[in-house]
């Protein structure tokens, strides 16, 4: 399956075993996300169920997600797009109209460009579903709905870069979108 350069069976070994913690890891993170699903992810699909369109929005690493989250929605039949927040600013925010659902990802909640948005999506008249990491940095900034993934440990070594979180975070706009093509 995979080819490799030739190292001590020592370093092989080590090697392999951070691999697998990694992926350990970023298990565990999704593992610990059913017990988290409730009310507000209801709310969230009854709100996608009954929305026009639906904008998907995130910056950083969560931007690809949200991309991919739009893909899939789209995939199912549900009319979405992707709005970039830094574009949106630059006239980008003309894509949303009123009754529209916005699922804005935040692994903090805190993401300055995101949280600038919100304001505008919500004089727009939009319905904006927050995913992220900590709910209350969102949820007094126009989030109408809030799901929460909770505090997550990053398999990075130096416990930046977005891993675990993001595994997560996939999982979960998977679970809303598929749920939502189910029901």
């Amino acid at each position: 399956m995979y080819t490799t350069r030739a190292m001590s069976s020592g370093r092989a070994k080590r090697t392999l075993a951070y691999a697998k913690d990694v992926l350990t890891q970023e298990s565990r993170a999704i593992a610990a996300l059913p017990k988290r699903l409730g009310p507000s992810f209801l709310a969230a699909l009854d709100a996608l169920d009954a929305a026009p369109h639906v904008v998907c929005t995130a910056i950083g690493k969560p931007g690809f997600i949200a991309q991919k989250l739009s893909a899939t929605l789209a995939s199912t039949g549900v009319p979405s797009l992707f709005l970039h927040p830094a574009e949106a600013a630059h006239g980008d925010l003309g894509r949303v109209t009123k009754g529209d659902v916005v699922v804005a990802l935040s692994n903090s909640g805190r993401s300055a460009e995101v949280v600038r948005l919100l304001p505008s999506l919500k004089a727009l008249g939009a319905t904006v579903i927050a995913l992220t990491g900590d709910a209350l940095a969102l949820r007094g900034r126009f989030a109408d709905s809030t799901g929460e993934l909770g505090p997550i440990d990053e398999a990075c070594p130096m416990g930046l870069v977005p891993t675990a979180s993001s595994a997560a975070l996939h999982a979960v706009c998977d679970a809303l979108a598929m749920t939502l093509a189910w029901r």
